[in-house]
């Protein structure tokens, strides 16, 4: 029997994602990082992107998270996020639609949305549609 450990994905909202699982991988701010059973323990920033968890089973899950915090122990992860949801549950027009318009911010200095906040946007839409993009694989 495989070593597992416990994985909880929470957003501001609700409970995302509650299960035993044997991998998980995180958008953390200084890299992805792997984590397995019997982890060290760590607590770390998240940035947007895609969180990966491989079941019992062998199925790769994917989620989207807005950013957040990351805290593991050797048979817990925990991810907690202001926005988090399952890949598949993503409205990828309106992702689209989103990057284009940060994009346009930014070229644009008239703009009414800051510099800042439109290269906020345009990294948590990329992220979006990343996340789309590796749960289709």
């Amino acid at each position: 029997m495989a070593m597992t450990m416990h994985v909880d994905i929470v957003s501001a909202e609700n409970e995302i994602y509650s299960d035993t699982v044997v991998e998980c991988y995180a958008p953390a701010e200084m890299g992805e990082v792997g984590i397995h059973p019997r982890h060290t323990p760590m607590l770390t920033k998240l940035k947007p992107g895609d969180v990966r968890v491989v079941t019992q089973e062998g199925e790769t899950l994917h989620f989207f998270v807005s950013g957040g915090i990351l805290e593991v122990q050797p048979h817990v992860v925990t991810i907690l996020s202001d926005t988090a949801m399952r890949a598949a549950d993503i409205d990828e027009a309106a992702a689209l639609e989103v990057k284009a318009r940060a994009e346009a911010a930014m070229k644009e200095h008239s703009s009414e949305m800051d510099y800042a906040r439109a290269k906020a946007e345009l990294a948590e839409a990329a992220a979006m549609i990343e996340s789309i993009k590796k749960a289709r694989k």
